[in-house]
């Protein structure tokens, strides 16, 4: 027997420390974790004894014999991943992580202030506090009232497993020494060099929430939006619940084909009693009972071997018995253009997604059931329609290979769909922050391993750091953010150890008195307990995971009830 990691895995790799043969891979040592999809467990060198299962913060990790039949896929993407030789040779002894332990001669406590309250921010705060030998203060802002972040706004509702990582977060924001301040805007109500007097340094890990545009002719049409905004709206987000998204139409186009566009195809398309039992906002619940969506056609400017959602979110997409998952013969690349050259090579997991993408129906299985459509090599040209959206004109595209990558080419063949409701998810990117250097071309802080730097110089600016998106861009998933806070909290200690950053001038005392003044209706990590608590028991009550707040108001008014 074996255990097998399924698709919630975060890529957190907390299980990776505990695995006595070194079984799961890749690790946070290994060049593919960055990239890699998810982790995978040797069911050759697994020797069941659970120890993953009791640390794995998402429950993705289960026994073989405890497999679904929507998971038994999961035996095979495990076992493909150690078929590819390059996988196969490693050491199998343990992986011993012990807690990074520092001799630091500057006057103590450290004071560091996080911008930020989802997965690069609390990953930074725990690393902050896993130091032996550091006495630490870590004061978290966020300018929202409410905590999580990523994980609250932009996980998708019907995969709870993933959210459950919020008891992990929830764990390190209540270690000691850690205080949280919400409700609070770094840049607004606070500057940042006001944050740099009352602390030796602040990392910035405030995500990246803005949307990239397609820069084509009726992009800004009713009824053409980005599918960031839609995810905010259907996950109650407060700045976007008044958003509104006609659903009277029969046909949505997604253009991309990243898990974002996943996620809002499943949000379109599942049955509203199913979505009815998770955390999704009542007021998009509301909008998709009346919906008149039958199919969504998901678009990707390259093939299927180039498809950028990964292989766990096709398969828990493909394993929805409510939906019909589709493709088109003539998007696979079967005759002989020569895109079969572009194709991942066998026995990669690249290669598997394929597999699985050229064994879907060409057409519906079931009449009742929506349909999601899998389209490859269409190219965005323009957005038809004179008041609002009608449909979408698409350039077909073909594969050639520059440096060893599939690159799109359009052709002058083009074809339309028609719609009545477009989302471009073609990733999201960082916005402007206050007194920090920004790169408009990557959307994200300029930084050298997590220090800000002065882009005209490359100098360090002294004490300012950034994690997560803002930092390399919207990359990887929840866990691949712990590794990405360690390297930029690395630097933060080695320039605190060498006299680098300068004391603070004022103590948490001041910063107190300055936050009773400038923001008095800031919410501490309690009040937020107060309305997570609540949010929950209304669920309960409605057999829901929980019920949103969405708006500031309702957050604001149920952290004051109970004072």
């Amino acid at each position: 027997m074996a255990h097998v990691v399924t698709q919630n895995c975060c890529n957190d790799a907390t299980c990776v420390s505990v695995c006595p043969v070194n079984c799961i891979h890749p690790t946070p040592e290994e060049s593919g974790y960055a990239t890699s999809e998810m982790l995978y467990i040797d069911p050759e060198t697994c020797i069941d004894c659970g120890a993953c299962v009791e640390v794995c913060p998402v429950n993705a990790i289960t026994p073989d014999f405890e497999l679904v039949d929507s998971e038994q896929i999961y035996l095979e993407v495990n076992a493909q991943y150690f078929a590819d030789p390059t996988h196969r040779d490693y050491d199998q002894a343990p992986v011993r992580t012990r807690a990074p332990s520092v001799s630091i001669v500057q006057p103590q406590p450290l004071r560091v202030a996080v911008v930020g309250s989802g997965p690069s921010a609390l990953y930074a705060v725990e690393e902050l506090k896993s130091y032996r030998g550091l006495d630490v203060e870590v004061t978290i802002f966020e300018r929202l009232p409410s905590f999580g972040g990523l994980v609250r706004y932009g996980v998708a509702p019907d995969h709870q497993s993933t959210k459950s990582v919020d008891k992990l977060f929830m764990t390190t924001a209540r270690r000691a020494g850690v205080s949280v301040h919400l409700n609070v805007e770094v840049g607004s109500d606070l500057s940042l060099a006001e944050l740099l007097r009352h602390h030796h340094a602040v990392i910035w890990a405030g995500g990246a929430s803005s949307d990239r545009q397609l820069g084509i002719p009726g992009e800004g049409l009713s009824g053409s939006h980005a599918a960031t905004d839609f995810v905010a709206w259907y996950n109650g987000h407060p700045e976007h619940t008044n958003a509104e998204f006609d659903l009277t139409c029969e046909r949505a186009v997604i253009i991309g084909n990243g898990n974002v566009a996943l996620d809002v195809a499943r949000v379109l398309t599942t049955p509203v009693d199913e979505l009815a039992r998770t955390d999704i906002a009542q007021h998009a619940l509301d909008s998709l009972a009346a919906s008149k969506i039958r199919e969504v056609v998901i678009m990707g400017r390259r093939g299927p071997g180039q498809a950028a959602f990964t292989t766990p979110e096709l398969v828990g997409l493909i394993s929805n018995d409510a939906l019909d998952v589709t493709v088109l013969a003539d998007d696979l690349g079967l005759d002989a253009t020569g895109l079969a050259a572009t194709d991942p090579p066998p026995g990669s997991m690249a290669e598997l997604k394929v597999r699985l993408i050229r064994g879907l129906p060409r057409a519906h299985v079931s009449s009742e059931a929506r349909q999601i459509c899998l389209r490859f090599l269409g190219s965005p040209i323009a957005i038809k329609g004179a008041d609002r959206v009608t449909g979408v004109s698409f350039a077909r595209t073909e594969l050639d290979l520059v440096d060893g990558r599939a690159s799109a080419r359009t052709t002058d063949t083009a074809f339309d769909i028609d719609c009545g409701l477009v989302l471009r998810s073609i990733g999201y990117r960082g916005s402007v922050i206050p007194d920090l250097p920004f790169d408009e071309t990557t959307g994200t802080v300029p930084n050298i391993a997590g220090r800000v730097i002065d882009p005209g110089t490359n100098e360090a600016l002294a004490g300012l750091y950034t994690a997560g998106w803002i930092k390399r861009g919207p990359s990887g998933v929840i866990g691949t953010n712990k590794r990405c806070s360690r390297e930029t909290v690395r630097a933060l200690i080695e320039d605190y150890s060498s006299g680098k950053l300068p004391a603070p001038e004022a103590d948490a005392a001041a910063l107190a008195g300055l936050l009773a003044e400038r923001k008095p209706d800031s919410l501490t990590l309690e009040d937020w307990r107060v309305i997570d608590k609540f949010e929950r028991s209304q669920g309960r009550s409605q057999q829901r995971a929980r019920t949103k707040l969405v708006t500031i108001e309702e957050l604001l008014a149920t952290a004051r009830s109970s004072r």
